[in-house]
């Protein structure tokens, strides 16, 4: 059993930054995590992970402004966010399965195994 507890989350106006992190406990062998979020009246998307080989991969609308990093001392996934947009308002979670060690993040957004309750991020000026 794995839990994920995300914090980070709040209000900015448009340019600024966030920094995201995410601590797991448990067993965590086997699994890789990764960043998604879901805005209103829109399907979750995958933000950005860490794959099996310690190679981040992004969404497309993130490349450039956002990095995900990880400590894996303390267990925790973190994903800075620069030059923040309106577009990037949403509910943030972080996720686990062991699917994402080997496919990308925008191909594997449901049915993931392990779910954080989500934090939230406003861009808005």
């Amino acid at each position: 059993q794995v839990e994920l507890v995300e914090s980070g989350g709040d209000s900015v106006q448009p340019g600024g930054s966030l920094r995201l992190s995410c601590q797991a406990s448990g067993n965590t062998n086997g699994v890789c995590m990764g960043w998604f979020r879901q805005a209103p009246g829109k399907e979750r998307e995958g933000v950005a992970a860490i794959d099996g080989y310690d190679d981040s991969n992004y969404a497309d609308s993130v490349k450039g402004r956002f990095t995900i990093s990880k400590d894996t001392a303390k267990n925790v996934l973190y994903l800075q966010m620069n030059n923040l947009e309106p577009e990037d308002t949403g509910m943030y979670y972080c996720g686990a399965d062991g699917e994402l060690c080997f496919r990308p993040v925008v191909h594997k957004t449901t049915d993931l195994a392990y779910w954080g309750q989500g934090t939230q991020v406003t861009v808005s000026s």
